[in-house]
């Protein structure tokens, strides 16, 4: 079945003159370009506001990650859970906290939120060495079942001197740290 077409029409070039006995199409007003130019105008500035509110709350949440804490976002966060890559093709669970040291041994560490969070947290005597009780730190560590182990500390809240448990990538698996966080030397 075919569908009737529109009897043939010479092909109009944009902007040539109107073929004999057409009339030639109105131009705009001047009310009407000037409506078009302030409708383009708040379509401009409307993108460019969006563009800047979306790249300032970026740099703010992004600044710094676990380990790097400060600024808004996760910089703001007192302690949390996430997944991440093992490295190996499976994914491993990870706690984040930031808290007051409440108690302390040579393999263990218990930290308190501000918020009254409380989580003790396997370490080794190199993580221990250099922290006290009441010292506040960042933790980071591999939940395994009721078992958390730290992979590292952070000594104070702006990020103090990072420590690294043994075979643990810099960030503890967290990929790569920020610039300025700072590095264990020795």
């Amino acid at each position: 079945m075919t569908t009737p077409q529109a009897p043939s029409t010479p092909d109009q070039t944009w902007g040539a003159t109107p073929a004999p006995g057409q009339a030639p199409r109105p131009a705009w007003s001047p009310g009407k370009k000037i409506v078009a130019g302030a409708v383009a105008a708040v379509i401009v500035a409307g993108g460019g506001a969006a563009v800047w509110a979306a790249s300032s709350s970026a740099a703010t949440d992004t600044q710094a990650g676990p380990g790097g804490m400060r600024g808004g976002g996760l910089g703001a966060a007192l302690h949390g859970e996430y997944v991440s890559s093992d490295g190996n093709g499976g994914y491993v669970t990870k706690i984040m906290q930031t808290g007051e040291v409440t108690e302390l041994s040579a393999t263990s560490l218990t930290a308190k939120s501000a918020d009254g969070f409380s989580k003790t947290y396997t370490i080794t005597s190199e993580l221990a060495t250099g922290l006290a009780t009441g010292d506040t730190v960042t933790v980071v560590a591999t939940e395994s079942g009721t078992t958390a182990t730290a992979t590292s500390v952070t000594d104070g809240e702006s990020g103090g001197q990072v420590r690294q448990g043994q075979g643990q990538p810099p960030g503890g698996g967290q990929g790569t740290p920020p610039s300025d966080a700072p590095t264990q030397t020795g």
